[in-house]
């Protein structure tokens, strides 16, 4: 592992023009290309570009596409996952999704974070008195069981428990604890999920159908 990847997944300034983090990104772009040229009926193709491109993904994944993946070799993810259209995951550093966990279309999951003050954004000095263009990164983590609604944006350094449901069109800037419902910008815990929240008190919507006990 590179010392400028080092410095990112320590949440330390790093250069992400650095020509070997541009070789990981460029070979996670061209991957994402290729996945977005599939289709669903080509599955078995799609699982292989998948285990190439991430870090690590569990059983049973189904991501819709077109996919718009940074790095891949940060971002872990469990079993089951679904993302609809346009998932992007900017994982300048650590990015974990659990398990059997749902993302709707254009959700957006980043980690870098560029200095606010315009003159330290531009250039910085580094170790050696280069100047560059630097930023730092702060690692994102989504338990398990979580549904993350469309145009979701979770920003760096967010941690969000398990059994969550976050609503359409939230940013999350910071963190939000098991089993509640959280919606907003800024994305805030609007109540805990309970079992009033079961769709048995609808019996018009189950038509029939019946919950798994």
């Amino acid at each position: 592992m590179i010392d400028q990847e080092n410095k990112a997944l320590e949440g330390k300034l790093f250069q992400a023009s650095h020509p070997d983090l541009k070789k990981f990104k460029f070979k996670s772009h061209i991957l994402c290309q290729k996945y977005n040229k599939t289709n669903e009926y080509q599955q078995l193709k799609r699982n292989k570009i998948l285990n190439k491109l991430f870090k690590k993904i569990g059983k049973n994944p189904a991501i819709l596409g077109p996919i718009y993946i940074h790095y891949g070799r940060h971002t872990t993810i469990g079993d089951n996952f679904i993302a609809g259209f346009n998932l992007t995951i900017q994982d300048d550093t650590n990015v974990n999704i659990g398990d059997n966990c749902f993302l709707g279309p254009n959700v957006t999951i980043v980690t870098p974070i560029h200095p606010l003050l315009p003159n330290e954004r531009f250039k910085l000095l580094d170790r050696n008195g280069n100047k560059e263009t630097l930023c730092y990164a702060k690692p994102v983590n989504i338990g398990n069981n979580c549904w993350i609604c469309s145009n979701v944006v979770i920003c760096s350094g967010v941690k969000i428990g398990n059994n969550c449901v976050i609503g359409a069109g939230s940013v999350v800037t910071k963190d939000i604890p098991s089993n509640t419902f959280a919606a907003g910008n800024p994305c805030k815990v609007i109540r805990t999920l309970t079992s009033n929240d079961s769709l048995l008190n609808h019996p018009e919507i189950l038509d029939g159908c019946n919950i798994i006990k």
